[in-house]
Parts: C-alpha cells; sequence; structure tokens
C-alpha cells in the first residue's frame, strides 16, 4: 500500500515512486479478488517510515495486519505501540545486486540482531527479502538470530534455473523440517512468461510438496517497479494459484489457517 503522497510523503532516498496505492484501493482490491483479510507489508519506497501503513492498521484493525520496516534505533515502547496495532513482523533486506543493497530505505539483517529480543517478546516472525542464491550462506545467520523466517516471493530467482539450484533446494529442505515459512507468491516476478508464468509454476508446487503448513500466499499487489506493461492482473495471480494448488485443504491452509497462525487472525 502507498499513499497517498500528500498525507504519508515517499522517503527522500527512495529507489523507485510508485502511483499512490491507498487504503480504498487495496481495499477495492480483497473485496474484488474475494478475500476477507489482508496483510500489508511496508513498500522501501516510504522506507521506514511505517505511518501510512499504521493509520491502515487503526481504520481496519479486524481486516488487516501487517510486516512493518523499522531499524535498531526505533525505541522498544515504539515497536510494542506497533503491535497494539496489528504489527506482527519486521522486514529486513539482504538482496544484493554488484554487492549493495538493491533498495533504498531498507534495513539490513544485521539489524534483526539487536531487535530479535524484542521481537521475540511480542512474537513476531522475520520477513527476508533474499535473492535464494544467498539463502545458504544467509542461513545459519538466520538460525542464530532465532527468530521464525518468512521467505519472500519463493526466494525471488530466475525461474530459468530450475528448482535444482542449491539456494532453492536450501529453501525447500528449511521448509520441509519446518524451520522457516515461504510465500507462494511473486510468479511474474520469477518467470518472464504472462500471463500464466508457466516457469515459475514447478517452484510453487515443489513448495507445496514440501511442507504446506510453512506456506501463505502474497498478491504482490500494486506490484511495485514492474515495468509497463509487465504489471499482471492480482485476479489472475489468484487463479493461477488455486490451479497449481489443486487440493481444496491444501488451499486453505495456505490461505486461512497458516495465515491465522502467523498474522494473529482468528481462524475460521
Amino acid at each position: 500500500m502507498f499513499g497517498p503522497a500528500d498525507r504519508f510523503p515517499y522517503a527522500a532516498d527512495r529507489s523507485y515512486t510508485p502511483p499512490d496505492a491507498p487504503l480504498a484501493k487495496y481495499l477495492a482490491m480483497l473485496d474484488t479478488v474475494g478475500f476477507d483479510r489482508g496483510v500489508l507489508v511496508q513498500g522501501s519506497a516510504h522506507g521506514r517510515d511505517n505511518s501510512a501503513m499504521l493509520d491502515a492498521l487503526r481504520r481496519e484493525p479486524k481486516r488487516l495486519r501487517g510486516v512493518a520496516v523499522a531499524g535498531a534505533e526505533v525505541p522498544v515502547a515504539e515497536l510494542r505501540s506497533w503491535a497494539d496495532n496489528g504489527i506482527r513482523g519486521l522486514r529486513f533486506n539482504h538482496f544484493f545486486r554488484d554487492g549493495k543493497l538493491h533498495y533504498g530505505g531498507g534495513v539490513p539483517l544485521s539489524d534483526a540482531r539487536t531487535l530479535a529480543p524484542v521481537m521475540k517478546e511480542l512474537g513476531w516472525h522475520l520477513q527476508l527479502w533474499i535473492d535464494i542464491k544467498d539463502l545458504p550462506a544467509t542461513k545459519p545467520i538466520l538460525q542464530e538470530i532465532g527468530l521464525p523466517v518468512v521467505i519472500d516471493h519463493m526466494g525471488r530467482t530466475d525461474a530459468r534455473a530450475g528448482i535444482g539450484t542449491p539456494g532453492f533446494q536450501c529453501l525447500l529442505d528449511w521448509v520441509a523440517d519446518g524451520g522457516c515459512w515461504a510465500k507462494v507468491s511473486g510468479a511474474h516476478r520469477l518467470s518472464e512468461s504472462p500471463p500464466d508464468y508457466a516457469e515459475a509454476q514447478p517452484f510453487h508446487e515443489a513448495l507445496v510438496r514440501a511442507n504446506p503448513e510453512r506456506l501463505v500466499w502474497g498478491g504482490d499487489w500494486p506490484f511495485p517497479r514492474m515495468e509497463e506493461g509487465k504489471v499482471p492482473d492480482v485476479g489472475r495471480l489468484f487463479e493461477l494459484f488455486c490451479r497449481w494448488t489443486p487440493s481444496a485443504d491444501v488451499r486453505r491452509r495456505i490461505l486461512v489457517s497458516n495465515p491465522a497462525r502467523l498474522y494473529g487472525f482468528p481462524d475460521v
């Protein structure tokens, strides 16, 4: 969710400037696709200022939860107030290109060491934006930090590399033994073959086979930093999820029961 910028300005050091996608549009998207509940994840265009998301959570406390961005400098009392407003985790940036973190405004994984005690107290998880090729080297660091881990977008790899890479196999093994969570989302970021993104399907299916109890789905709306003409339709992505997950029981776990546990919603 982004903006509106005249009320919630974008970060000065942002890597991109998205069009406004405020709460009303987000809720309309949920209604259109057919979701009663949603989880907002702080976008890097807002940097470390979570005001827009916190405002949305205060306005929709039953329907929404959030994953915020915070550095080690944020006071513990403020983090506790965020928990009262529906924040259930913090997102960290460990996605490198040319040896540098790819997006401005993110918080490096090193800050998680300082924040881990209060995150444990609050029952929060660590959501990680990472290129899966770096997961084998990063997994021991994450295990040492000792928080529940959610890996974004099936590891945000190039689907043309296939599922046999050491990075993706590391993710599969970790999900299989219940050591971490993964989002079966971002098919449009793994594959450049719209509208069905067939190259991403084996990644989704492999994760479902590994352990459906440790998966959640995400739409990635409003698709920040996608090139013009390549922005997918969130309804189409949800249809692909249903097609690639033929078991109604598994779909319910990924869409309802698992997020109820991870984000603190009442199960239904």
